[in-house]
């Protein structure tokens, strides 16, 4: 499985990306040992110039259009902001904002923050999570803040597990149902139809045609 990490912490080192290494280490741990996950860290910081110059010239440059393309073919994401102004940093909006409109379609998101006071906790449920609901991925029902204080307290390390077994799972069953519907077990498609029956399965199937007209007819003699 492929867990790509989007981390837009500023400082090096960075508690952003501190937070972003504990939750990706959680996923691998939750998942292992029946799936590995293959880790990718995306560092805003040091794509800036290339998100700025892709808003003037509209086109990503190299390291850019590889993180994109990362992003867009994960299947599970983290993202990671540091709070400023009582919301995500215009870093980590920037680069969503020149992301694919349909590139996290259905992908599960495991959403996260850093402040420096508990009382910028809200940032998950009144910035985040409606930005990742918009671009139409699922986001997991825990997130994770993270305040100065919080840093060797009880709570947040299980917070972390819990965000962390919560991506793993919901990564694993969607890789089981993507694999079974490629090998053509029967088993239902992600989008909850079920596979497509060969023609003769459908003719060996027990049921008659009606033609619409006999069927009005017979409505009429009603």
């Amino acid at each position: 499985m492929r867990l790509v990490v989007v981390s837009a912490g500023l400082s090096v080192p960075s508690s952003t990306r501190l937070l972003a290494d504990r939750l990706a280490a959680a996923v691998v741990k939750a998942a292992a040992p029946a799936a590995p996950v293959d880790v990718r860290v995306v560092e805003l910081r040091e794509l800036a110039v290339e998100i700025a110059h892709n808003f003037t010239s509209g086109f990503p440059g190299r390291k850019l259009a590889e993180a994109l393309d990362a992003v867009t073919g994960a299947d599970g994401l983290i993202v990671v902001t540091p709070v400023f102004t009582a919301s995500y940093s215009g870093l980590f909006k920037s680069f969503f904002d020149v992301l694919d409109k349909d590139a996290l379609d259905g992908k599960p998101v495991l959403i996260a923050a850093t402040g420096g006071t508990a009382r910028h906790s809200l940032v998950l449920d009144h910035a985040l999570r409606p930005l990742f609901s918009y671009l139409r991925a699922v986001v997991l029902p825990t997130g994770v803040y993270a305040a100065s204080e919080d840093w060797g307290a009880e709570g947040l390390d299980e917070r972390i597990e819990r965000g962390g077994a919560e991506l793993a799972a919901l990564m694993a069953g969607l890789s089981a149902r993507a694999a079974g519907t490629a090998t053509g077990s029967g088993r239902p498609s992600v989008s909850g139809r079920s596979p497509e029956r060969s023609p003769a399965a459908l003719t060996d199937a027990a049921f008659e045609v009606i033609p619409f007209e006999q069927r009005l007819a017979a409505l009429g003699e009603g």
